[in-house]
């Protein structure tokens, strides 16, 4: 297979699905990939998290949660560790987060603060720091070894977190196209950039660095896809697609930054090349319209979701058929 620094548009357009796993009772509302290990791990609708072992195309364990649900989901720095949103008992029990672990289905902790649905999740890549956004309209700064909030930041409209991949930065995007850069260090100081996405007044549903820290993608709820420099805000490009009723979708970016997929709410999935910009490739996804879409860190291969998980990877014309006939089956 190739490296991750090796991508071109060729290899881009060879994507094809590999594995199909279509035991989920509903869809699958997000995933996420280990940073170092060949790991993804999924929260569904059936009250399910279950982990994978992407080298191998294999599922390696499935716990419910029956009390609380699954929604929101990210590892943390361990491999068998995770945090999972609550989607019950918000109201009831006051428990928005626990941190879990998988490896013998316990919760090491629960979390509590958001009186709202948490709609984003994400986990520091350098320290026991994570945030969370709320539909409560404001974004929570949390420490995996202590319960107590860290920090609170209250916004408009429904709030979208990503950090940096250096974790130095984090990133607050809200209604109205506007994103928020802060300092992780003192972001109590208030931010230290704003910019504005015009012309566009969506909600924002997912926010995401490129590794290399140039690029930011920003995805709304009319699936209206945006990349911008992560320096100075410039719109750098954007794309429009079929709206999803009803569904979040994501975008995602290759790991060398090259490239931006994302779904349509037609049931296809889209690539496109930054620097042009232009559309390298279109896929049927299979699946109908994808909620969660995530490239691996460390391979040529992304996963895509909705009621069904789906891992893509490079493929000869032949291996492609092979692999369409079997998610038609």
């Amino acid at each position: 297979m190739p490296s991750v620094t090796e991508l071109n548009d060729d290899i881009i357009r060879s994507m094809a699905v590999g594995a199909v796993f279509s035991d989920y009772v509903g869809n699958i509302s997000s995933m996420d990939f280990h940073r170092t290990e060949d790991l993804l791990v999924t929260a569904s609708e059936d009250d399910s998290i279950r982990l994978y072992d992407t080298a191998n195309a294999k599922l390696l364990k499935t716990t419910y949660h029956k009390k609380h649900g699954s929604d929101r989901i990210c590892f943390t720095h361990h491999p068998s560790s995770i945090l999972c949103s609550s989607r019950y008992n918000l109201e009831l029990t006051n428990e928005c987060l626990r941190y879990l672990s998988m490896y013998d289905n316990r919760c090491l902790r629960y979390f509590k603060g958001h009186k709202k649905r948490v709609v984003s999740l994400c986990m520091s890549p350098i320290n026991d720091s994570f945030m969370s956004g709320s539909l409560d309209h404001s974004v929570r700064i949390w420490d995996l070894r202590v319960n107590a909030c860290q920090g609170i930041l209250r916004l408009r409209g429904r709030p979208t977190v990503a950090y940096d991949q250096q974790g130095l930065v984090f990133a607050v995007a809200m209604e109205g196209g506007a994103i928020k850069l802060f300092d992780s260090r003192s972001y109590d100081k208030g931010p230290f950039d704003t910019f504005l996405v015009g012309g566009d007044t969506a909600e924002v549903c997912d926010i995401k660095f490129s590794n290399d820290g140039r690029s930011m993608v920003l995805t709304t709820t009319n699936n209206n896809i945006y990349i911008l420099d992560a320096y100075g805000g410039d719109k750098r490009c954007g794309f429009s697609l079929e709206p999803s009723p009803n569904l979040t979708t994501e975008a995602t970016f290759t790991p060398d930054g090259q490239y931006v997929l994302a779904g349509s709410g037609d049931g296809t999935l889209h690539a496109w090349l930054i620097e042009k910009p232009n559309e390298v490739s279109s896929w049927n996804s299979y699946i109908g319209a994808v909620s969660c879409l995530k490239w691996a860190p460390r391979r040529v291969m992304f996963a895509a979701a909705s009621s069904a998980l789906t891992f893509w990877i490079p493929k000869s014309d032949e291996e492609t058929k092979d692999g369409e006939a079997a998610v038609r089956e």
